[in-house]
Order: C-alpha cells, then sequence, then structure tokens
C-alpha cells in the first residue's frame, strides 16, 4: 500500500457484483477476488455464475451466487441481505449487469425494448446503490463502480441503450457527491469495446483484428477490470464521481 494518509487499512472486504457470471463482471469478480476481497455474484445467468464462483473460490477467496434480477427491488435486497449474512459486511458494489438492446432505428424501437434496457440498465444501478450503500455508510468505508458507455453521446441506432448510459453517467456523478465525507466513494468505468460476448458476436474477425481505434486493438476485459479495482480499493482516496474512461484512446 502505498503512503496515503486517508487511505483506510486494507481488510478482507466483500464486494457485490451485478452481471458477474460472465464478461466485464466476472473479470471483476476475479480481479478483486485476487485483492483479497470475498465475492457475491448476482445474476440470472445460473450455471455461468456458479462457474465464476468456483474460480473465485480456487483463488482462495469465499464466493456466492444469487440468482437476480437486477429490475427486482427485493430480488436486489435479497442478494444483498445474502451477501451480508455470509460475509458480514458489504464494503464494495460493482455494477455490471446491462444489456444492449436493439440495434436498430430509433423508428422502429417499441417502448417495451426501450423499457426493458432502461429497467436493466438504470434502474438495476439504482436499486443496487439503494440497496447497498446503507451497509457502506455504517461502517464508514466503501467503493461502488458501475459501467457505462460511450454511447451515452448518442447514438442512432442505438436510443435506449444510450439514454440509458447518459442516465447512469449522471447517477454516478449525483451519488458520487452523496457520500464522499462518510467514505463512500462511488464512480463509472467506460470501456469503450471490450472482447466480451456483448461485442465479439457484432463484428467480423477482420473488423476484430483492426478496429480502428487509436491503440489498434479492442480490451480485454482484464484491462478494464484493472481500472475497477482501483477505485474500489482503499488506494482510491480522492476519486469520486468520476467516469474513468478505458477506450484505448482519449476522452
Amino acid at each position: 500500500m502505498p503512503k496515503l494518509r486517508f487511505a483506510a487499512p486494507r481488510e478482507r472486504r466483500a464486494a457485490l457484483i451485478t452481471g458477474g457470471a460472465r464478461g466485464l463482471g466476472r473479470a471483476c469478480a476475479l480481479r478483486l477476488a485476487e485483492e483479497g476481497r470475498d465475492i457475491a455474484i448476482a445474476d440470472v445467468l445460473v450455471e455461468r455464475g456458479q462457474e465464476t464462483v468456483k474460480e473465485i473460490e480456487a483463488l482462495g477467496q469465499q464466493a456466492l451466487f444469487a440468482e437476480t434480477d437486477v429490475t427486482d427491488e427485493a430480488a436486489v435486497q435479497r442478494a444483498v441481505a445474502r451477501t451480508v449474512e455470509a460475509f458480514g459486511r458489504l464494503d464494495i458494489l460493482v455494477c455490471c449487469a446491462g444489456i444492449l438492446g436493439w440495434e436498430k432505428p430509433f423508428f422502429e424501437q417499441p417502448v417495451a425494448q426501450f423499457d426493458k434496457v432502461m429497467r436493466i440498465n438504470v434502474y438495476g444501478v439504482f436499486l443496487a446503490h439503494q440497496a447497498a450503500v446503507p451497509h457502506m455508510l455504517a461502517r464508514g468505508w466503501g467503493r461502488c463502480a458501475t459501467i457505462t458507455s460511450g454511447a451515452r453521446f448518442g447514438s442512432p441506432n442505438q436510443v435506449p441503450y444510450s439514454v440509458s448510459k447518459g442516465a447512469v453517467y449522471s447517477l454516478v456523478q449525483s451519488l458520487g457527491n452523496a457520500w464522499p465525507r462518510q467514505g463512500v466513494l462511488v464512480n463509472g468505468v467506460e470501456p469503450g469495446r471490450a472482447l466480451t460476448d456483448m461485442v465479439v458476436p457484432r463484428f467480423t474477425a477482420e473488423h476484430l483484428a483492426n478496429p480502428g481505434t487509436p491503440i489498434g486493438r479492442y480490451s480485454d476485459p482484464e484491462e478494464v477490470a484493472e481500472v475497477v479495482e482501483f477505485l474500489c480499493s482503499e488506494r482510491n482516496t480522492y476519486t469520486t464521481g468520476s467516469v474513468w474512461s478505458v477506450k484505448g484512446a482519449s476522452g
């Protein structure tokens, strides 16, 4: 640990990760486990979630899987309660649950599709923070990180997704200013495109080999997880209400 005046003592903390069964969520779960965190995976993907739990346990950490629809307030509350019951605490929240939705022009996007994307991508983050943060405030320390997207600037064929990520950006900034004096810091991470199940099937192998980004490639999920781990660590003593770019480019 660097000599940071305001860093909390390093402890065996507990983290809840929504969407932690695969992709960025899984990478974040494993990276946090490597740092000695116990991990609760909240996801609808039961088999994948249980596989991730086994990987975490192989790293010597406690882990559990809670089947959770993040749009269901009661289910989110249950996942938090299970985490606290199993580990005796909840210090870290990472919100990775999300969907892309339809990639279609605006007039081909039904209200039901807009509602579905907003409920998972926005309500899920809202509900997770409402359920988890009180436990952090009670202990006087907490870290939250949520995955957002550059689509928040607008994408005509992804309007529901774009709007949802713009809302998440605003939510992160609002909550980031809510509790820093009580020791709870809230941030976001904007990963550009990472090589996950959400991204890889949408593109040809030729495009993935040379996507035209300044750095010349898309990221591995583990590269994004490095930034999430820092934001959720004792080493983060002064960053709150920020959205960190991990895009292989400026901006």
